[in-house]
C-alpha cells in the first residue's frame, strides 16, 4: 500500500521538535489532495523524512492522536482519519514562563474550595478519578480592585492537599504548582473562545448579562504526560485581548 508523503520543514531549535514536527504534519494531512493515500510511513521512515528522533516523532503523533487526526494499529500502521474534522483549534505554543508572567500582577480572593465530582466536560483529563479537588477564585486589577476575571482550578486531589490557600492570594496556580509544590511541569495547552457572560460571571465581573467575554481553558500536563490541573478562567472582553506573535525565524 502507497504511503502518504508529508510536506518537508526546516525546525526551528528554538521550539520544541515534537510540536514543529506535529504541526507541520497537521497541515499537510488537512492540506492533502482527496485522492492521497491515507496510510502514514513508519515512524522510522517519518522520523527520517523531518531528521528528529523516532521519539521526538512518537510525540508528534501522539498529538495528531489525541486530536483525532490519525489512528494507530499495532502491526497494521498509522493511517489518516478519513472523518477527521479540519475545523479543529489552532493551537500555539509558549513557555511556562510566559503563561505565570501573563497570570501575575493580580489581587485574589479564594471563593470556595473543596472536592467535586469530574465535570462531565473534563472527563477526558481525568479518566481516573471520579472526584478532582476545585479551587474558584475571584481576580481583579492590583491597582484598582476592579474584577478582571474569576478562575476554577481542577486539579489532581493530592496535589490541592499541599496548596496553602495563602499562596494564591498573590500567586497564579500554575507558579504555585510548579515552585510551591514543586510539581515538574512539562507543558501547558491553551484554549481561547469567545462566550457572552452567564448570570454568575456577569454578577462576579460586574458586566451586562450576555456581554463579550474571553473564556479561557489551560491544561497543564506533568512530566508523564498526566494531566494536573485544568484551569477555566472568564475575563472581562473591554478589559483583555488576545495577541499572537509569531517569530518567522
Amino acid at each position: 500500500m502507497t504511503a502518504f508523503a508529508p510536506d518537508s520543514i526546516v525546525l526551528n531549535r528554538k521550539l520544541p521538535l515534537w510540536y514543529q514536527v506535529s504541526q507541520s504534519l497537521r497541515a499537510s494531512i488537512l492540506g492533502r489532495r482527496p485522492d492521497a493515500p491515507l496510510r502514514l510511513p513508519t515512524e522510522e521512515q517519518l522520523a527520517g523524512h523531518y531528521g528528529v528522533s523516532v521519539l521526538t516523532m512518537r510525540q508528534a503523533l501522539k498529538e495528531l492522536e489525541d486530536e483525532g487526526l490519525i489512528t494507530r494499529h499495532r502491526r497494521r500502521g498509522t493511517f489518516i482519519e478519513p472523518t477527521a474534522q479540519r475545523g479543529a483549534p489552532v493551537r500555539l505554543l509558549g513557555s511556562v514562563d510566559t503563561i505565570v508572567a501573563q497570570q501575575s500582577g493580580m489581587t485574589s480572593e479564594l471563593l470556595d474550595r473543596g472536592r467535586v465530582p469530574v465535570p462531565g466536560e473534563l472527563a477526558e483529563h481525568f479518566p481516573d478519578l471520579t472526584e478532582v479537588a476545585m479551587f474558584h477564585r475571584l481576580r481583579g486589577d492590583e491597582l484598582t480592585g476592579e474584577p478582571t476575571n474569576h478562575a476554577r482550578n481542577h486539579l489532581r486531589p493530592e496535589l490541592a492537599e499541599r496548596i496553602d490557600p495563602e499562596d494564591l492570594v498573590r500567586r497564579p496556580m500554575t507558579k504555585v504548582l510548579r515552585d510551591v509544590v514543586g510539581v515538574r511541569i512539562s507543558r501547558i495547552t491553551d484554549t481561547v473562545e469567545a462566550r457572552l457572560a452567564d448570570p454568575e460571571t456577569s454578577r462576579l465581573l460586574q458586566v451586562p448579562l450576555l456581554s463579550p467575554i474571553l473564556h479561557y481553558t489551560g491544561v497543564v500536563y506533568g512530566e508523564d504526560g498526566q494531566v494536573l490541573d485544568v484551569a477555566r478562567i472568564c475575563y472581562r472582553g473591554d478589559r483583555f485581548s488576545f495577541t499572537v506573535t509569531l517569530d518567522a525565524h
